[in-house]
């Protein structure tokens, strides 16, 4: 039998028993005790190495870990101006500055290596060494002709200036949204150049900004042939013979609560009360029955990673046939689904939990809406119409209040997280932006969600069965000593003497502001200093959330991570065993699925996120030279942001617009000030001001300042 090639760690442990050392490859064969013939092998691994920022590859052939070679590993996150920073791989690290000249031959987004050099006087330098990955390949802008030649503008200011089009093939007109898709990266004495592949249209069409948002995420929209084949080979009705492997809730009360828009409905509620203790069934579409390993369905769904939702439209993880379709716990169908039967007490403590799968047939497509109105206003007409169901809903308030206190009370973090909703006419256009409402309808959802979710995490990990978990990370002890001098001034004292700070102590903060003036400022700049939660079969807890053991199990219709759950979820019901070597295979595979899926997970916000800006934008269009009140939202170097009173929208006052002074940001103390006057302004200060400049197609509002206190 052929030997096995040299793995990672092999690989790894040698660099660290020799740590300042740099090997070339054949001392890298001679100590894995690899062959000339696994040659290919190492030599990919080391690649793959390099762009996880391990090991940096040197001149010669030369390989090292970061630290020897004095380099550090990072994304290029570049400025309109022309200077950079790299933002290094390792946690904790502080971004390191590059110049223009050092950025000449890198373009946002970029993996590189950069190694610092130190200076006479103690000064440091950033050199790029190593371009690793390309983070640009395809761009989006307009068309722009000057002196004769054809270049894009990029749409993204951070890409750099107008790139040059390769000769030949039709031109577009002046203006007109264009991809490009780039063929030779700039060098420090040459530009970039690309190659025009369509033209999209006006940048003004709210169809065209959509398509450039895709475009330039690397969205997928349409689904490949084999699983659109696969889908609809699906069922669209529930076969009989699946009642015999399941448990009948098609006679429980069941409903769906869900917003006005949503597309799939993959999660629905029960509540029962017996003898003092409550009930809770949450029942979640089966989808792992349909989308099984290793298709050409479960494929897409992988690399898509999630749905994307945008004002006006979907693209979803799967196709309709299922999201829509049998999937999609719509009222009066029969569906397939996973069951958590939670046992829970008048204090709000899960005593027991159950799992198994079922069948149910929901009684109500409920928006959140209807139950606030039911719920809250006491709304007679809503009331009415679902008479058979208020007392269920009543239920359901009870022992989502109860859930939270005991969440609460733990430690667990509720910040005032106002969201933009976005209103759109016939045509598709917005009409208004307001903030999206939060009620106790919402707050029933999300208590059971978090119940079931933190249920199946401590089932699975008691059955020792490998899964993904939902981690998040608290806040690095540097943050928060950078913020603390500013939530000081505003009369709260962070616990900074510990190593770390507690879900808790953070908690009584945000109660302590609670309907104060500073409130949402502090709400601000606190959430500002977390962390991002992502996936890993590692689990180090849920520091938002105060829980030891968290996942995702509720949407799977929609986040590929549910979908993994679900499937160990199953071997764990059917009580299935795994060897050592294919535990070990597992936790590699959820290792690169985590990664993959915490990413698309990114992709898809930032598109969502700039996705509305857009459309805040195209909805201020008509109200340049209009004035408006608002509050100073957000600092920056370059100026300060303003939310408007009457919309739910920011926009820019630029410091250069700025006339009376010569303003400078002091970032310690969350505050612009002039140089001269010594006129402030700070966060949460009224201002009042005037659109100036909207940008529809990048997503731009400028505020000018008319005045402010």
């Amino acid at each position: 039998m052929a030997p096995t090639p040299p793995t990672r760690d092999k690989i790894l442990s040698l660099f660290f028993s020799k740590p300042r050392h740099r090997f070339s490859l054949p001392e890298i064969l001679k100590g894995t005790a690899g062959s000339r013939g696994e040659l290919q092998a190492v030599t990919d691994c080391l690649r793959q190495l390099c762009r996880e920022g391990k090991l940096v590859r040197l001149k010669k052939n030369h390989y090292a870990l970061p630290d020897a070679a004095n380099c550090v590993s990072g994304k290029i996150q570049a400025h309109p101006d022309g200077f950079g920073f790299l933002i290094p791989d390792e946690k904790g690290r502080e971004d390191i500055y590059l110049n223009r000249r050092e950025m000449r031959r890198v373009m946002h987004g970029d993996r590189v290596v950069v190694r610092i050099d130190r200076k006479r006087g103690g000064t440091t330098e950033a050199h790029v060494v190593q371009i690793v990955e390309r983070g640009q390949k395809r761009i989006l802008g307009t068309y722009e002709e000057f002196e004769g030649k054809s270049f894009l503008v990029p749409m993204d200011l951070r890409i750099g200036p107008a790139i040059p089009l390769t000769a030949g093939g039709a031109r577009p007109d002046k203006g007109k949204v264009i991809a490009a898709e780039i063929v030779r990266y700039a060098t420090a004495l040459s530009s970039s150049q690309a190659r025009l592949l369509e033209t999209l249209g006006d940048p003004d069409d709210p169809e065209v900004q959509t398509q450039a948002v895709i475009f330039r995420y690397g969205l997928p929209t349409a689904f490949t042939e084999e699983s659109r084949r696969e889908a609809a080979q699906c069922p669209r009705t529930i076969d009989p013979g699946e009642l015999a492997f399941r448990t009948d809730l098609r006679p429980l009360i069941t409903v769906t609560i869900d917003g006005e828009q949503a597309r799939d409905f993959d999660d629905a509620v029960s509540v029962q009360r017996k003898n003092g203790l409550y009930y809770l069934y949450v029942s979640i579409a089966d989808v792992s029955r349909y989308v099984t390993s290793e298709t050409g369905l479960d494929q897409e769904a992988y690399q898509r990673g999630t749905s994307v939702y945008f004002p006006d439209r979907a693209l979803p993880m799967l196709p309709e046939e299922l999201s829509n379709g049998i999937c999609s716990l719509n009222p009066a169908e029969e569906r397939l689904t996973k069951t958590a039967l939670l046992e829970i007490n008048g204090r709000g403590e899960i005593l027991q939990s159950r799992f198994f799968n079922s069948i149910i047939r929901s009684h109500a497509r409920m928006t959140y809406t209807e139950v606030r109105r039911i719920l809250v206003d006491h709304d007679q007409e809503c009331t009415e119409r679902y008479r058979r169901l208020v007392d269920d809903f009543r239920l359901m308030e009870e022992l989502a209040l109860l859930l939270w206190e005991n969440r609460k009370g733990r430690g667990s973090l509720d910040f005032d997280l106002p969201e933009a909703e976005i209103i759109l006419d016939l045509q598709g256009m917005p009409e208004n932006i307001v903030r999206a409402e939060r009620s106790i309808a919402h707050r029933i959802i999300e208590e059971f969600m978090i119940a079931a979710n933190e249920a199946v995490a401590r089932h699975l990990k008691e059955k020792d069965f490998p899964f993904l978990y939902r981690v998040h990370e608290g806040p690095d002890q540097d943050t928060l000593h950078a913020i603390a001098p500013f939530l000081l001034s505003l009369g709260y004292r962070l616990p900074l003497k510990r190593e770390k700070i507690t879900p808790k102590e953070l908690q009584r903060l945000l109660e302590a502001c609670r309907g104060k003036p500073e409130e949402r400022v502090l709400n601000r700049v606190l959430l500002r200093a977390m962390k991002q939660a992502h996936y890993a079969p590692e689990n180090i807890g849920h520091f938002g959330l105060a829980s030891t053991c968290y996942t995702h199990f509720t949407s799977p219709i929609r986040r590929y991570p549910d979908l993994i759950v679900h499937r160990m979820l199953e071997n764990a019901l059917q009580g299935k065993k795994l060897k050592p070597k294919e535990k070990e295979d597992l936790v590699s595979y959820l290792e690169e699925a985590g990664k993959h899926t915490s990413e698309r997970e990114r992709t898809a916000m930032d598109a969502e996120r700039e996705m509305v800006d857009l459309k805040k934008a195209q909805f201020m269009m008509d109200k340049i030279g209009q004035e408006f009140p608002g509050f100073v939202a957000g600092l920056a170097g370059f100026g300060f942001f303003v939310q408007l009173d009457a919309y739910f929208i920011e926009g820019l006052v630029r410091l250069a617009t700025l006339k009376d002074d010569s303003y400078q940001y002091y970032e310690k103390e969350y505050l612009i000030k002039g140089r001269r006057h010594g006129r402030a302004f700070r966060l949460g200060d009224s201002i009042r001001i005037k659109v100036a400049r909207v940008n529809a197609f990048r997503g731009e509002i400028d505020f000018e300042l008319i005045s402010a206190g």
